[in-house]
């Protein structure tokens, strides 16, 4: 069996393509792999427009197809794994709009009113930050939700959520992992960028809620020079914490790996401990790295619908590529279970939550999005879970 979506408090359900016959036969009610008796859908929230509700529900997809380097590979990305969703539900009653937003605040723009004038209840993307603010500066005064994949918080709002892996997230979840095994004293080594302020943050405020010594923060910028210099400062730290964290990207990790080796790091009495940047098969062969704990989604997810998609598409998908997929998915299980509550605030931030590509996920009401994300361990070249995602969430007030 493939992925499955789930709103758990709903009774809300859907299987992945692989398991669509079977369920479609098992459940006998001519809708694939979805539980029916969801009683009434919530009160709260805009309604959706009759001359909705009745046909197909336009959806949009706005993301960055002709914008230069990478963002454009990654939009083109999102938008197969978006259509691959489609084709992979039985019988959809949503229509993609989609727009390219070339990866500028202006086409964005452009884009969300062009799709709601066309009808869209929902807009799934953009990718960039600013594309965000853009387009949320148009759905919000609609009244219609906006569904993200940027990674800066600064971007979640009532009614903006972010479908994206958060770092902070990841950092809790590693270090909270850490403290449980018995780890008290820690430093960082952090790469000078905006990411290493961001989980910098991260580390700090996880250290402090769990009541833990941070012995050093060592900062460097990507050079090898100012590498060496920064190991040098947190060598003295080295002999007093039982724990390091360093999340840095495959491309990096080696030389850290070798420099923390020749300050005398013992990496038998020092867990080293990453972020999500570990989780690539690179980072995965640095000798210096194995043993050290990083927190992701549990990988089966992925790799089920990777295969799939390089079937389809002939090529490997982008690791985020399954938001968009699982962003699709949610969209269309909700168009076919909830009325026209279906993308209300309250059947969006159900606090059950929902299961996707990579595992448990839920969107808060601020925008922001907590998954339950594994601990996996570097060991002997592959990355091995020593402590499971949740399979639900813990009960809300």
């Amino acid at each position: 069996m493939s992925e499955t979506m789930i709103n758990r408090r709903s009774g809300l359900k859907f299987l992945g393509a692989s398991a669509l016959s079977t369920s479609l036969a098992a459940c006998g009610s001519g809708l694939p792999g979805f539980d029916t008796g969801l009683g009434s859908p919530p009160a709260a929230g805009p309604a959706t427009p009759p001359s909705a509700t009745a046909g197909v529900v336009p959806v949009a997809l706005i993301v960055p197809l002709t914008a230069g380097g990478q963002g454009g590979i990654v939009g083109n990305a999102l938008k197969n794994a978006a259509e691959m969703a489609l084709a992979e539900f039985q019988n959809p009653n949503i229509r993609l709009i989609v727009k390219d937003d070339a990866g500028t605040t202006d086409a964005a723009r452009t884009g969300a009113q062009e799709a709601l004038a066309e009808g869209a209840e929902v807009i799934i993307g953009p990718l960039f930050a600013p594309s965000v603010q853009a387009v949320a500066s148009v759905a919000r005064p609609a009244g219609r939700p906006v569904i993200a994949f940027s990674t800066d918080q600064a971007v979640a709002a009532p009614g903006v959520y972010l479908m994206s892996f958060v770092a902070e997230l990841e950092v809790s979840r590693v270090i909270s992992y850490a403290v449980q095994q018995g780890r008290r004293s820690f430093a960082a080594l952090i790469p000078d960028t905006a990411y290493g302020r961001v989980v910098e943050a991260a580390f700090q405020q996880a250290c402090a809620q769990r009541q833990v010594r941070v012995v050093a923060i060592e900062r460097f910028a990507l050079d090898q020079g100012k590498l060496q210099e920064a190991v040098g400062r947190l060598t003295p730290a080295l002999a007093q914490i039982d724990a390091l964290f360093t999340p840095e990207t495959a491309d990096t990790l080696p030389a850290i790996g070798q420099a923390l080796q020749g300050a005398g790091l013992n990496s038998q009495r020092v867990k080293l401990l990453g972020s999500g940047v570990w989780n690539d098969a690179r980072a995965f062969r640095v000798l210096q790295l194995q043993g050290g704990w990083f927190a992701a989604p549990e990988a089966s997810g992925f790799n089920a619908f990777a295969q799939r998609y390089q079937a389809r598409f002939g090529s490997a998908p982008t690791r985020i590529a399954s938001l968009a997929y699982t962003a699709v998915t949610l969209v269309a299980a909700l168009a076919r279970q909830q009325g026209t509550q279906r993308f209300s605030e309250a059947v969006l931030t159900n606090s059950s939550g929902f299961e996707g590509v990579d595992g448990l996920f839920r969107f808060r009401r601020d925008g922001m999005i907590e998954r339950g994300l594994a601990v996996l361990e570097v060991r002997n070249g592959t990355a091995v879970t020593v402590s499971a995602a949740p399979r639900e969430f813990a009960r809300t007030a």
